[in-house]
């Protein structure tokens, strides 16, 4: 059994809440476009699985594949940053999710939360939203499960996008 806590699109920010939330998690899966020093300071707490997203700088582009495949427990995963959703994936990825034959796949860049399952493929699709404070989302949010001879107990945290003691204030002189 292991427990997996899934983030994406932090955009440069490890928001206080990933320490809290993903505390009991063996290990963490970044979807992309994690940001400069991200992924340190994620390592320096737990595992890391992650792919380059396409803000992400070159540098994270050597580092990293822009798809992951890999067996935990027993299930295939694939993970990328541009993914689309059940129906929607785009054109070049549908030849890897069908050879790859995932049994979850893991993407983000939407910065919308969208757990379900895929029928056309046989897996679980997870797009964790956005963790991070660019974007148009309104709250960020983060994805825990436990793999235990299948994914389950899946929990999603949401938070304020910009803690009250930071939030931008609107310009109102003119």
């Amino acid at each position: 059994m292991k427990r997996i806590g899934v983030l994406s699109d932090t955009h440069g920010i490890v928001p206080p809440q990933v320490y809290t939330f993903f505390k009991d998690c063996d290990e963490l899966w970044h979807a992309g476009d994690i940001g400069p020093g991200v992924l340190d300071e994620l390592r320096s707490f737990k595992p890391v699985r992650a792919v380059w997203g396409n803000c992400d700088n070159f540098s994270l582009h050597y580092e990293l594949e822009e798809r992951s495949f890999f067996v935990v427990e027993g299930l295939r995963v694939l993970m990328c940053h541009i993914g689309g959703y059940p129906g929607h994936y785009p054109y070049e990825l549908r030849r890897t999710l069908e050879l790859a034959k995932p049994d979850i796949f893991v993407c983000g860049h939407s910065h919308i939360l969208k757990v379900m399952y895929d029928s056309d493929y046989n897996f679980l699709h997870i797009n964790p939203g956005a963790a991070g404070r660019q974007g148009f989302h309104k709250v960020g949010t983060l994805v825990r499960f436990v793999i235990d001879g299948e994914p389950k107990d899946l929990e999603v945290l949401d938070f304020p996008k910009f803690p009250e003691a930071s939030a931008p204030t609107p310009n109102t002189s003119y």
